[in-house]
């Protein structure tokens, strides 16, 4: 904040500043040199002339009866199972610790419950634009296959001074989700604050795949303040994340989170579905690849490492088809040092070539041997290619072997 304090002294003596008559025109500009000069675009002045105090920033669902609560919450969350047996939560804001606590049982008997038997799950963040700090560790504690504690993230609070850990809790209501099962993320640009810090945690903890759009880049709690006695208010994030998982202090506040794969909101969910159906392909593809490599392959000796690796490998980052066919081919020419070992995707066929091949191109029919002379020169010309050279030499070029009942009629 020095160099923020040279600026203010700059700005007050700027004819061009004190000569802006419309509040509105002087708050954008204000907010524009505040920016400009913390480079946080989470800073913001507004005009607001009918505001006699700075809003509440308290929530009011701490007041609300049990039965407005679970009203509240039923607006807030929605869940149903989609096809595939993919368990699909939406989360438009995430309740605190008091909230959660009065309310986990009717919670886990009524959503939480019907998602457990689902083989996959996606949590539609794309809508949460916010929500309480306290409610972080319950959604993480669930997704957290382990029963041991983790500590996800270290929160500061700028008014208090003082920092809070965020753990994962040790015991949860019900069950947690299995860590065979794949978990996705789905973002978008209003994605802000408590749920941008879920998606950072979840995508660092390598539990989730984030995907959808680059997240809003808030903050964990922004708060609105009135400046002296005007009608002007800044409004500043007095809290931030100081992240433990991302590593170096960085986190996802002002740039926000960058998904795994990226693609516009309204598109995220059937991506994600798209990516889940590849998925649960995975165990399928690498059984039928460890039994072509035991049946087929020349180097036996080099066998027993290639099933080995294969089974071994971290498939958690697998996003595309591509992505399996990069980290495939890598794994296994660097353990057989055999740069012939190719794994390919290719398009489906209708009628495919045989159970388990799918060549570049297929075998040609052998032609039919011709009775005419003539066509029989036709056919050999078109096979070989015959002359003699300057110094007489011969020259034989071939493209292909001939079959050899060709080979045989024509002998």
């Amino acid at each position: 904040l020095m160099g923020m304090q040279a600026a203010i002294e700059q700005a007050m003596k700027s004819r061009e500043i004190l000569g802006i008559s419309d509040p509105q025109t002087l708050a954008r500009v204000l907010t524009a040199g505040v920016q400009s000069s913390l480079s946080d675009p989470r800073l913001f002045i507004s005009y607001e002339p009918s505001t006699r105090e700075a809003p509440q920033q308290a929530s009011t669902l701490t007041n609300l009866t049990r039965e407005e609560l679970l009203a509240q919450l039923q607006r807030n969350i929605h869940h149903e199972v989609l096809e595939g047996n993919v368990g699909y939560l939406r989360l438009d804001d995430l309740p605190g610790q008091e909230v959660l606590s009065k309310l986990g049982g009717f919670l886990v008997a009524h959503v939480w419950t019907q998602l457990m038997s689902t083989s996959a799950l996606v949590l539609d963040l794309r809508n949460c634009t916010g929500g309480h700090v306290s409610g972080i560790p319950y959604v993480i504690s669930y997704l957290n296959p382990r029963n041991t504690v983790m500590h996800v993230d270290t929160i500061y609070d700028r008014p208090s001074n003082t920092t809070t850990e965020i753990w994962t809790l040790p015991k949860v209501l019900g069950e947690r989700y299995g860590a065979d099962k794949d978990v996705v993320v789905l973002t978008s640009g209003r994605t802000g604050g408590v749920a941008e810090d879920i998606a950072y945690i979840l995508k660092q903890m390598r539990r989730a795949i984030v995907v959808g759009e680059r997240t809003e880049g808030g903050a964990l709690d922004l708060q609105k303040l009135r400046i002296g006695q005007s009608n002007f208010f800044l409004t500043v994030p007095v809290s931030r994340s100081l992240g433990p998982l991302g590593g170096g202090g960085q986190t996802w506040e002002g740039s926000g989170v960058l998904p795994c794969v990226g693609t516009p909101a309204e598109q995220a969910l059937g991506k994600a579905l798209a990516l889940l159906a590849l998925r649960r392909t995975l165990p399928g593809v690498v059984l039928r690849l460890q039994e072509a490599l035991r049946d087929y392959y020349a180097l036996v000796d080099r066998v027993p490492g290639l099933l080995h690796r294969l089974a071994s490998m971290d498939y958690s980052a697998v996003v595309s088809e591509e992505d399996l066919v990069t980290k495939l081919n890598a794994a296994l020419q660097a353990v057989s040092e055999d740069p012939r070992l190719l794994v390919r995707a290719v398009e489906p066929r209708e009628t495919s070539p045989g159970p388990e091949t799918a060549p570049d191109d297929p075998p040609e029919a052998a032609p039919e041997v011709p009775t005419d002379e003539a066509a029989r020169r036709a056919l050999v010309d078109s096979v070989f290619q015959v002359s003699v050279l300057p110094g007489n030499v011969g020259y034989l070029r071939f493209d292909r072997f001939a079959d050899a009942s060709v080979l045989k009629a024509l002998g």
